[in-house]
């Protein structure tokens, strides 16, 4: 860990309170898509020398101090609040001054049963503690001495996007918010008592979010678009933000008084070259939000309460033109520090290496999830693919760990989960599990401490992952051996794979749980668990045989696909070769015929496909899957003139999905050679892929030790290696020469620079 991590921990756990606050709304009915704003005024005596303020409110919420807003957005981060309720805490002694002060506060509460997020109640909650420099202290508090503004700028009750109902329109009317409500001395009429919520006041465990919020990483100019054919109808002005991104449009016009501009968005436009009326590949005629003008001189709006992923913005009921400058788009993300870096002589991979990343950060915005428009969801799954680019490239084993938390806390009775979390699972549309993912849970909390070096990920999540195994132990058939078919929705690849499913055993599923039940058991022993961890080890080995002697076609030297099928997949017999699993003496025919098949993976069995490529002497197999630009394959979506990574192979789903973002990682730890051989980075091996076609590659990586660089260059007839490595770090350099021989140099602290003739 470093130092500015350490220091970030330790300010984070000594910013806790004691809630002596109460939960406050506008009324106690409950309503789908409601709003409420508030406001508190208080007299500051003297000079302070502390003032934190804590908030947290259900869903979201965005608080002023004398009209200054503090912190990002989507705040706080989406949980169930049940079983943890984040909150944030903020210094604000800065922003207080002698005498009159006012704290206001926008609350927005999803409700509707959405798929992403878990209903509750609508609540707000604010506790500012005050210390005076003579030592005295003062608390403000939510209570029913809060103002609530009784006709609200945000109409409550707007329609979703569409039925997994996240993204309610926002609909704001500016001539319903003076604004001077946000500032001492308002006293004009409008305003109502705040009632006490439905929410007790320790009926939530609060925790203090660990993850940064939310942020604006660029504010994005927009190219306008030619006027759309056969708009007469209706004034449309189309802008193009020049990428899918996750965020909200800006406005910042000349006021009209009472014009209602709304904005549509879309990652395409139909055969007019107006915003198609879908959210990815599903229609939606709600995919919009509105803004009624108050009439100034320039009025600034943006619909931040949720957000979008979108690359064109339709704006119909403002009669002027818009000019260039005047629509810009937000492009926001979960406030994460980017550590890596990846460059090389090829421009299409540099361009993959961007477009991953691109679409890592639309994917992260309060939690993880698969993509930031149609579903807005955190599965097990998709973040552990995710994992891959997330913790070579950002400090992001906090925005990792909320996924294993938010799992654990929607944890079933019986061990498995939900197929995402938070979620209204009570809901018939999402009363869902895929068995498979639930297996990602464990190989993700191993992937979290590896990167980490942190145990404590073991002891926090252990007990999660190892009801998981359990239950999956306890199902298995007293026959074979094997787990069967179970309750929900089996997938051994996705998106739409090849993989054939007959029979009550897939081999994919064993696979996975060999490897989560090895997890598990490396995890116990490491927290001072040793008996629990030789029985998982001994569930794991026995289960392997029973793989093998039932689903492994010896002749083939290939693992079928399921129970009751001949079919023997690439991606089956690439993950059975990346578990350890095909017979040793059957190994390198098996690699073989895996290697010189016909790519037909989908995303999710690609990722250990090329692993295993890479990891056995297969490198320029595995590598030239990285630089195809041909179909199937990501330089295949950068050719097609997009710069952001789609769900699946085929146009036909989500184009920012990252899951499919993990090139990232593959380009940094095999073509630059950037490899962890210890958790947290304690020992790093450099050991690049040279592919003919490349002069040279660079790249950098997140270690919690500090980021290690290397890059790679060929030179006189030889390769010219440079190493940055951090204090702490054991490191070597291997590297593979044009003459056969294998160079070897142990790597020093700092700066390294190494020549390599042959």
């Amino acid at each position: 860990m470093t130092g500015h991590e350490r220091e970030r921990r330790k300010h984070r756990q000594e910013l806790k309170t004691a809630w002596e606050a109460d939960w406050i709304w506008r009324s106690r009915r409950v309503r789908v898509n409601d709003f409420a704003y508030f406001r508190k005024e208080f007299r500051v005596r003297g000079p302070l020398k502390q003032a934190i303020l804590f908030y947290s409110a259900h869903n979201a919420a965005k608080v002023y101090v004398n009209g200054a807003r503090l912190g990002g957005y989507v705040s706080p981060a989406p949980t169930n609040p049940e079983k943890r309720k984040a909150y944030l805490a903020y210094d604000v002694a800065e922003l207080l001054k002698d005498g009159p002060n006012c704290l206001t506060a926008d609350a927005h509460y999803l409700g509707g049963g959405g798929q992403n997020y878990y209903d509750g109640l609508p609540g707000f909650r604010l506790q500012l503690h005050l210390v005076y420099a003579d030592g005295a202290e003062q608390i403000v508090r939510t209570n029913s001495s809060w103002q609530a503004l009784a006709s609200m700028p945000h109409e409550a009750g707007t329609p979703y996007q569409q039925n997994r109902r996240v993204s309610a329109i926002e609909a704001y009317d500016a001539r319903k918010l003076d604004p001077q409500w946000r500032y001492p001395g308002w006293r004009k009429e409008g305003a109502v008592r705040a009632k006490p919520a439905r929410i007790g006041r320790d009926d939530w465990p609060m925790e203090a979010q660990r993850i940064p919020e939310g942020a604006i990483a660029e504010e994005i100019a927009c190219v306008k678009l030619p006027r759309p054919a056969g708009g007469e109808a209706e004034f449309a002005q189309v802008f193009d933000a020049g990428a899918v991104v996750s965020g909200w449009p800006k406005l910042a016009l000349k006021g009209i008084a009472g014009a209602t501009v709304r904005l549509r968005y879309s990652e395409k436009l139909d055969e007019n070259g107006r915003v198609n009326h879908n959210v990815a590949n599903e229609h939606s005629d709600n995919y919009y939000d509105e803004y009624t003008m108050r009439g100034d001189e320039l009025e600034t709006w943006q619909p931040d309460f949720s957000y979008k992923a979108f690359r064109y913005v339709e704006v119909t009921g403002y009669p002027r033109e818009i000019a260039e400058g005047e629509i810009a788009v937000c492009w926001a993300y979960t406030e994460m520090a980017q550590i890596g870096e990846f460059s090389c002589s090829a421009a299409h991979l540099n361009e993959l290496y961007a477009a991953c990343i691109r679409t890592q950060k639309n994917n992260t915005l309060g939690q993880t999830v698969d993509c930031p428009h149609r579903e807005q969801a955190q599965y097990t799954a998709d973040t552990d693919l995710q994992a891959e680019a997330l913790l070579y490239n950002f400090v992001g084993v906090d925005v990792l760990e909320k996924t294993l938390a938010d799992f654990a806390d929607a944890q079933l009775p019986d061990g498995t989960f939900p197929f995402v979390a938070p979620i209204n699972y009570g809901h018939p549309d999402f009363h869902l599990q895929i068995p498979e993912w639930d297996l990602h849970y464990a190989t993700l909390m191993w992937k979290v401490y590896e990167a980490s070096g942190d145990v404590g990920v073991l002891e926090r999540f252990y007990g999660t992952a190892r009801r998981m195994v359990d239950y999956f132990v306890g199902i298995r058939d007293a026959d074979t051996g094997l787990v069967p078919l179970d309750k929900g929705w089996h997938i051994s690849d996705w998106p739409y794979p090849s993989v054939e499913h007959k029979g009550q055993f897939l081999t994919v599923q064993q696979i996975k749980l060999v490897l989560a039940l090895r997890a598990v058991s490396r995890a116990a022993g490491l927290i001072g668990r040793g008996e629990e961890s030789e029985a998982y080890a001994a569930h794991a080995d026995l289960l392997r045989e029973r793989i093998v002697s039932q689903l492994y076609d010896a002749e083939k030297k290939r693992f079928r696909d399921s129970s009751e099928l001949s079919a023997t997949h690439q991606g089956v017999t690439a993950l059975a070769l990346a578990a350890g699993l095909v017979p040793e003496e059957d190994r390198e025919r098996a690699i073989a015929s895996v290697a010189e098949q016909r790519w037909e993976c989908r995303t999710v069995l690609t990722l250990p496909l090329l692993r295993m490529l890479f990891d056995n002497g297969r490198e320029a197999d595995a590598f030239a899957l990285l630089d195809r630009r041909e179909y199937p394959g990501w330089g295949y979506m950068i050719a097609q003139g997009w710069n952001t990574m789609w769900e699946g192979w085929e146009d036909l789903e989500s184009h920012s999905h990252a899951w499919n973002g993990y090139p990232a990682r593959l380009l940094q730890e095999y073509v630059v050679g950037i490899q962890s051989e210890a958790p947290g980075f304690a020992r790093t091996i450099i050991r690049p892929y040279l592919p003919d076609s490349l002069t040279f590659a660079e790249g950098k990586v997140w270690t919690p030790l500090g980021p290690v660089y290397a890059r790679w260059e060929r030179e006189d007839g030889g390769v010219r290696v440079r190493a940055v490595i951090p204090s702490g770090m054991e490191a070597r350099l291997t590297l593979r020469l044009a003459d056969g021989r294998i160079a070897e140099r142990v790597l020093s602290e700092g700066d390294n620079d190494v020549l390599l003739r042959g």
